[in-house]
């Protein structure tokens, strides 16, 4: 690849990151509002949206996969569990036929809530791609699912091969 060429994408790489972190912020802060609107503790909310998002998917979640998606330990998963369980957020069933396997339930009420939290955003997002033509958006998806994929295989290197820790001291002149 020609070095213009290759800065280029350089160059776009870094507009389209830096939007992506914007936007990330953006999703972050209204996490919060949705935590707070609730009466939730932050990671809290983040699990009871990830629990009624895996529902609408149709692939509800087990305890383990949520700690996976949420970070937490599987000892700070059970804790949280705990809580929302007994505030009636969510609930653990047993639907597989092998009884050991834990499904994780929304409350009714978390997704009303959710929705009416939501609701505008969605109609203003649904707005916004309006102006877009079909094909256009088909391309971001399809983008976006490319993005996603690359930094999940990332992640997942670096978890089979950490790069190696580095102190303060460790920093060149």
């Amino acid at each position: 690849m020609e070095e213009a060429v290759r800065d280029g994408v350089a160059q776009q790489r870094e507009r389209l990151m830096e939007s992506l972190r914007i936007y990330g912020g953006h999703y972050a802060e209204l996490s919060r509002r949705f935590a707070a609107w609730l009466g939730l503790h932050s990671t809290d909310a983040t699990a009871v949206l990830e629990i009624a998002a895996a529902e609408e998917r149709g692939t509800p979640l087990s305890p383990a996969r949520l700690s996976e998606r949420i970070s937490l330990s599987t000892g700070a998963t059970t804790a949280l569990l705990n809580r929302l369980e007994s505030a009636g957020h969510i609930t653990r069933a047993r639907e597989h036929s092998d009884r050991r396997i834990v499904t994780l339930r929304s409350g009714g009420h978390i997704q009303e809530r959710a929705d009416e939290f939501f609701g505008p955003l969605a109609h203003r997002l649904d707005a916004t791609m309006s102006h877009y033509p079909p094909q256009l958006l088909e391309q971001v998806e399809a983008f976006m699912a490319d993005l996603n994929t690359t930094m999940n295989s990332h992640l997942t290197d670096q978890d089979t091969c950490p790069p190696p820790t580095r102190t303060l001291d460790d920093r060149s002149p």
